[in-house]
């Protein structure tokens, strides 16, 4: 694989932006690591962190390099700091930034795949919830969307952090049956009879987001969508979700599983 460390400018957050980015690479002689590459552009996951984290965490805290050199993937790891992958209301325009403009910016640098069936969207906790919010808000880029111990109900997480929440959304009761609201986005996708992505949820017994998670895959399954939930006992941590995330690049619909 190869490992870029991208700096570059953001017009919708008027600031320079920054993201890590693995590329395929296929190295016969490389000691200790499996690789393989499609011919053509890579099929892309874009992996997106947590509250308090940054685009470095993913890299710092997992083996997401060595798990995605055996699957020939791209993933693209972008840094959004406290956004909760949204619009401020007091603060830049983080979803623009996501959902538009970074996917442009990527495919300009680097031989990334365009096709929905071959772009995939996964985060933990903060970054869960903005996994889920890209793919129910665009079914038609994304083929597929993984969250891990997501703050999936973010009705009840803004009231868990208001002053974060007010810089973000503003006032706390227009949350609640918006484009920010995954319960709403998932109602929003049952009714347009758009193409649905393929879900995939975990989260810990143990995991304070757990009583979330339960309400937001129940919700899926009573609208008819179809995801794939796993627990176990485990906490809000690296080590779960250093093993989680094998189980989500497992659980992806990639080309040569199809």
């Amino acid at each position: 694989m190869a490992f870029i460390d991208c700096h570059f400018h953001s017009e919708s957050l008027g600031v320079a932006a920054s993201m890590h980015v693995i590329l395929p690479q296929v190295a016969k002689s490389q000691i200790g690591l499996t690789s393989r590459a499609y011919g053509g552009k890579h099929p892309t996951l874009l992996l997106l962190h947590g509250l308090s984290d940054d685009h470095t965490i993913w890299m710092r805290r997992t083996s997401i390099e060595r798990y995605a050199s055996q699957l020939g993937i791209a993933v693209i790891m972008p840094a959004v700091n406290r956004s909760f992958y949204a619009d401020m209301v007091s603060g830049p325009k983080y979803w623009e930034f996501i959902s538009e403009e970074l996917p442009v910016l990527a495919r300009s640098f680097f031989p990334l795949a365009e096709e929905r069936e071959l772009n995939y969207v996964a985060g933990l906790s903060m970054g869960g919830y903005g996994a889920v919010k890209l793919a129910l808000s665009h079914p038609n880029r994304y083929a597929a969307a993984a969250s891990l111990s997501g703050a999936v109900d973010i009705v009840e997480r803004a009231a868990a952090f208001p002053a974060d929440s007010q810089l973000i959304f503003g006032e706390l009761s227009t949350i609640k049956n918006s484009p920010n609201d995954l319960f709403y986005l998932a109602d929003q996708l049952v009714a347009s009879k758009q193409d649905r992505p393929q879900l995939y949820q975990c989260c810990g017994t143990e995991d304070f987001l757990y009583a979330d998670n339960i309400r937001f895959r129940d919700y899926c399954r009573a609208q008819g969508l179809q995801i794939t939930y796993e627990e176990e006992s485990a906490t809000h941590d690296w080590g779960y979700w250093d093993r989680k995330i094998q189980s989500v690049l497992d659980w992806l619909p990639l080309p040569s599983r199809s």
